[in-house]
């Protein structure tokens, strides 16, 4: 066997595939609209074929898309080897809606490939290149790719590899590519076999120095030791069960909004705080209006919402895999004024930056790379039973310059995440050129008035947006904060009145 014929999957990488259900498919998903331009055919079509070349001959730059995964006989892990059928018609998709194809037709279709698992025989990603819209001079590219190979920023360096910053009608050929030789599964269970056997030598050689390191209160590792204690005291204390907190099924629903960066920036600078510590607030305000709705006696809830943090270093910019951690914010949802919301909320994520808690969150990670899998897997299984948080909220920041696919610009682009187990709704925010994106992902059945949610989280804005305060010199105008939702063609432009909640339910 050839030195390095195969990678192994991190622990975190791992978890994704151990957390993989029936009713939850690990992947994440995004949905973008192009501007067709000279991808759009004599016939009113797209280019599949010219798209499917231009992907291909930007694999050798992300070598994951051309590997699959080979399991550990002796252990629940797995590495990557390089899958020698590759074919990338299988991996780039062409389909159409009926024309016209509208918004519904759209969501309802992406939500039935969303909840679609991947092949883990195969390289663990699809494109879905979709025709048929009402405006015919655009197309929607639906992405899919598991958890196990990305996180959001990586997924972002991703896009970056894709897409390019100018248009561009040219692209060199698919690069020779030879695959290397899979590792037979006794390479495989010996290797497994020899990392167990050195633990204990690798323990006893760093346990000295670590314990050196612990007693020197100016060290990374007393930093990392405080910091864990102090997670694993926050993270003890269960989560209120809400209608957002009940067991999922198999499909989903899928809903979007886009917002003006610019107007969620003036907000903050007006506010203070983070656009991160806007945007919480915004989904604690939507929380209590829907759940409030629901007839959920919001006062006494302890409701956490998971916030996603990147610790992926310079060096690792893009690289494949997962480098996040996380921090569990407490969601003042009792709390009727806006204003005291924000503030709240600005007071715990800077609490949560002095004390290392995402930090303490990757130390954990690290521990993991220790532990056998086989116990790893039953860890995993029962994390999922028992999870410290009600809501997933990620803010991934993205390219402020407009992208394209070849000579195609990409107008938006919607982030949407896995639900597992009792996670009924997950929001995935994405920034790019000037516009903040909003993805929702619900279950089937347990959020039918999913647009019911997207509209409080419009109304929530609003009233974080038009809050007085003693700082604001004068209002800000009503055009400037008017985030109601209009009626989005699928080129991403927003026109006619803002649609009311039973117009949206009805889409």
């Amino acid at each position: 066997m050839r030195e390095n014929a195969y990678d192994r999957l991190s622990f975190l990488d791992n978890s994704f595939l151990l957390m993989e259900t029936p009713t939850s498919p690990m992947h994440v998903a995004g949905i973008a609209t192009f501007e067709a331009g000279p991808l759009q055919t004599a016939d009113g079509g797209i280019d599949i074929e010219k798209i499917r070349d231009y992907v291909a001959s930007r694999l050798h730059l992300i070598p994951r898309y051309r590997q699959r995964l080979m399991h550990v006989p002796i252990e629940h892990h797995a590495v990557w080897v390089d899958d020698e059928h590759f074919n990338i018609d299988y991996h780039v998709r062409h389909i159409a809606l009926p024309k016209p194809g509208d918004e519904r037709q759209l969501r309802r279709l992406a939500a039935r490939v969303m909840a679609q698992h991947l092949d883990r025989q195969k390289p663990l990603w699809e494109i879905w290149i979709l025709e048929g819209l009402a405006d015919p001079a655009h197309f929607v590219m639906i992405s899919k790719i598991h958890h196990c190979m990305v996180d959001g920023v990586s997924s972002v360096d991703l896009l970056k590899v894709l897409l390019k910053p100018e248009p561009t009608d040219a692209f060199e050929p698919l690069p020779q590519w030879l695959p290397r030789p899979q590792p037979s599964r006794w390479e495989l269970a010996a290797d497994a076999l020899g990392r167990y056997a050195r633990l204990p030598l690798d323990l006893a050689t760093s346990f000295p120095q670590s314990l050196q390191e612990a007693r020197d209160p100016d060290s990374g590792i007393r930093a990392n030791l405080t910091a864990l204690r102090q997670t694993l005291s926050s993270g003890i204390r269960g989560v209120s069960n809400t209608p957002l907190n009940q067991r999922i099924g198999p499909h989903r629903r899928l809903d979007w909004l886009t917002m003006d960066l610019d107007t969620v920036k003036k907000v903050k600078q007006r506010l203070g705080g983070t656009v991160n510590d806007v945007v919480l607030a915004t989904v604690a305000g939507a929380l209590r209006r829907f759940l409030q709705r629901r007839g959920v006696d919001v006062a006494p809830l302890d409701f956490r919402v998971m916030a996603p943090v990147s610790v992926r270093t310079e060096q690792e910019r893009g690289t494949l895999g997962n480098r996040i951690s996380a921090w569990m914010v407490p969601m003042p949802l009792g709390e009727r004024d806006a204003l005291r919301r924000l503030a709240k909320i600005r007071k715990t994520t800077e609490q949560l930056k002095h004390s290392k808690q995402a930090l303490s969150a990757a130390v954990l990670t690290q521990v993991g790379e220790w532990t056998p899998s086989t116990l790893l897997s039953l860890g995993a299984r029962l994390a999922t039973r028992v999870l410290p948080f009600n809501l997933v909220v990620t803010n991934v920041p993205g390219p402020q310059l407009p992208l394209y696919m070849l000579g195609a610009r990409m107008v938006d682009n919607f982030g949407f995440l896995p639900l597992i187990d009792s996670l009924c709704l997950g929001v995935v925010l994405f920034s790019y050129a000037g516009k903040l994106c909003w993805g929702f992902t619900g279950d089937w059945d347990r959020l039918p008035d999913l647009h019911d949610f997207v509209g409080d989280i419009e109304a929530s804005f609003r009233e974080l947006a038009a809050a007085p305060t003693l700082l604001a010199i004068q209002a800000v105008p009503r055009k400037a904060v008017q985030t109601g939702r209009r009626t989005r063609t699928l080129s991403g432009q927003r026109q006619g009145r803002p649609v009311n909640a039973k117009q949206r339910a009805a889409l």
